[in-house]
């Protein structure tokens, strides 16, 4: 879901980096607080930055001038909550651009946009939405359904941008939306299923840590203990 370089028009490219900044300002100052007041978090952010960047480094060929892959950004987002991962997902999607030619620079407000806010966004939402499930439930959905946010801002940056010929940006939707679907849908559950594997061991390994950052991994004992 990286858009590669030079792809954008000028004016979409410098739209989405207008739009992306407030939210990397807010990011910036949370990150900052978390730091402040829980030092002992920082091994935990950097955890949820490498995450992101060697998952959202796995790639696939997919619609011209784009690609497929997990994001990596739900694991931050439960965590630490959704302003946090705009930042690390920047910082993510800028290393990439310069190291593995993977996006690009004049494409990364598009793509801090969909793969570090609205991913991440949804997939806090969707997590709290689904907490009283279970906690590997909740984790699996809130992976899975940013990851696919994700994909879907991705599709109409590139519907907007290029709108078909015939039946305008309804039928780019479509058409770019049907070959992301392909590759994207699979990805995105197995981005799921291995974010639960990796909240499973956060849990066992790390629970203090856990603690510290007030993500709410007990819950279900607490349930079990009321009941």
């Amino acid at each position: 879901m990286h858009i590669m370089e030079g792809f954008l028009p000028p004016l979409h490219a410098a739209a989405w980096t207008v739009v992306a900044a407030p939210f990397l300002v807010i990011g910036a100052r949370r990150i900052a607080r978390i730091t402040r007041e829980q030092p002992q978090a920082k091994l935990l952010l950097a955890s949820a930055g490498a995450f992101a960047f060697v998952l959202s480094a796995l790639k696939l060929p997919s619609v011209t001038g784009s690609c497929s892959h997990p994001t990596g950004t739900g694991l931050g987002a439960i965590l630490f909550g959704p302003s946090v991962m705009a930042v690390l997902g920047a910082i993510v999607l800028l290393f990439q651009a310069l190291l593995l030619a993977h996006g690009g620079l004049t494409t990364l407000g598009a793509n801090i946009f969909s793969m570090a806010i609205v991913g991440p966004w949804v997939a806090y939402g969707c997590f709290r939405v689904a907490r009283p499930m279970g906690l590997g439930i909740a984790v699996f959905l809130a992976a899975m359904l940013g990851d696919l946010a994700t994909y879907t801002v991705t599709t109409g940056q590139l519907a907007l941008a290029f709108p078909d010929p015939a039946s305008g940006y309804a039928g780019a939707i479509t058409k770019f939306g049907g070959i992301f679907a392909l590759t994207q849908i699979p990805l995105a559950v197995i981005e799921g299923l291995l974010t639960v594997v990796v909240v499973n061991l956060l849990v066992r390994y790390s629970g203090e840590d856990l603690d510290g950052v007030g993500f709410e991994h007990r819950l279900d004992t607490a349930g079990e203990a009321a009941r």
